[in-house]
C-alpha cells in the first residue's frame, strides 16, 4: 500500500528546487514548520534520506533522494493528466507541456512549431528548453522534459522515440567557392580542402562517419560547438562543413554570403524523432504534441 500522499512529494520537489524548506514554504504559500514535518514523516514512509541538512545553508538531495524525487516529478505529472482527463476527457488540450531540443533544431523549426500548436491548442502552453543529446537525455530522466526534440542516434535503451523526418546532409561553402556553382557537390572533391566541424554530439560522429564512409580524412581543421561560428568560418574561406539542419539564410553573422549544395554522394540521412521516457506514460498533451509534429514535419516534406 503507498503510504505518502502527492502533496508530501509536492514539498520535497520544492524543497529541492528552492533549496531550503525556507524558500520553498515562501513559493507555496506554507508554512514551514507544515513542510518540516511532511518530509520527515514521507523520509519515514519511504525509509530513505532524502536531504542532507546543511546547518544555515539549506538542503541537498543525497543521490537516492535524487533518484526518488526524479520519479516523484514524473508521477505528479502523470497525476496532474490524470485529473485533467477526467474532468476534460471531451475537452480542449490544456496544461504545460515541458519540451526539450536539441540546439540546432531549435531555431529552425521550434518558431513555427510553437506558434502553430498554441493556435491548434490555445489552453496549451510550451515551456522551451535547449541543450546537447546528453542534457536532453538526463531531462527526460530527471523530469525536466516531458518530450524532447532530438537526432535518433546513440540513444540509451530507456529512450523511446517516434520517427518524425528525414533530412539529407548539405555542404556548405563560401559562395565565391569554385563548386558553388553546381547543384550537386561530391564530398570527394573536398577531400584536399580543411574541414570545419560542428563538435556537438551526436553530430560529431555523424559527421565524422559520413566522411570516414567514404574514406576521406575526417580530422577538422576548426570545430566549433556553435553552428553559426562554423557558418562564419566557412564564410572567411576557412573551410567547408557538412550541415543537416541550416538557418533559412545565405549570409554568415558577419556578412558573408554562403552556398549550401546537396551532397552528390548518398549517404546516412540526419533522422529527426521526437524523445519520451519508456516508462512514462506519455501524457494527453504529449500525445498532442507528437500528433501535431507528425503533421507539421509531414507538410514540410511534401
Amino acid at each position: 500500500m503507498i503510504r505518502f500522499t502527492l502533496r508530501q512529494l509536492q514539498f520535497a520537489i520544492s524543497v529541492a528546487e528552492a533549496g531550503s524548506v525556507a524558500a520553498a514554504a515562501e513559493a507555496l504559500g506554507v508554512a514551514q514548520p507544515s513542510i518540516s514535518a511532511a518530509l520527515m514523516k514521507l523520509e519515514g514512509q519511504i525509509g530513505l534520506q532524502l536531504f542532507i541538512r546543511h546547518h544555515a545553508q539549506g538542503m541537498t538531495p543525497t543521490p537516492e533522494g535524487q533518484r526518488f524525487l526524479n520519479e516523484a516529478r514524473h508521477l505528479l505529472r502523470q497525476a496532474g493528466d490524470l485529473q485533467r482527463q477526467a474532468g476534460e476527457a471531451k475537452g480542449p488540450v490544456a496544461g504545460e507541456l515541458a519540451l526539450g531540443c536539441f540546439t540546432t533544431i531549435a531555431p529552425v523549426f521550434l518558431p513555427e512549431m510553437m506558434k502553430r500548436f498554441r493556435a491548434l491548442h490555445p489552453d496549451a502552453s510550451l515551456k522551451i528548453s535547449e541543450g546537447a543529446q546528453e542534457v536532453l537525455i538526463e531531462g527526460l530522466r530527471g523530469g525536466r522534459h516531458d518530450a524532447a526534440l532530438l537526432y535518433e542516434v546513440g540513444l540509451p535503451d530507456d529512450i523511446a522515440t517516434t520517427h518524425l523526418v528525414s533530412l539529407a546532409p548539405q555542404v556548405l561553402l563560401p559562395a565565391s567557392h569554385a563548386l558553388a556553382k553546381r547543384s550537386r557537390v561530391s564530398l570527394v572533391a573536398l577531400k584536399d580542402e580543411p574541414f570545419i566541424l560542428l563538435d556537438i554530439a551526436p553530430s560529431r560522429s555523424y559527421f565524422t562517419g559520413l566522411l570516414n564512409s567514404l574514406g576521406l580524412p575526417a580530422e577538422p581543421a576548426y570545430s566549433s560547438p556553435s553552428l553559426e561560428l562554423v557558418r562564419g568560418l566557412v564564410g572567411q574561406g576557412l573551410g567547408y562543413s557538412i550541415l543537416v539542419t541550416r538557418p533559412h539564410g545565405d549570409h554568415s553573422y558577419d556578412g558573408q554570403p554562403l552556398a549550401i549544395r546537396p551532397i552528390a554522394e548518398k549517404l546516412a540521412m540526419g533522422e529527426i524523432g521526437l524523445a519520451s521516457l519508456k516508462q512514462v506514460r506519455p501524457s494527453r498533451i504529449v500525445t498532442a504534441f507528437l500528433a501535431f509534429a507528425k503533421e507539421f514535419f509531414r507538410r514540410r516534406a511534401a
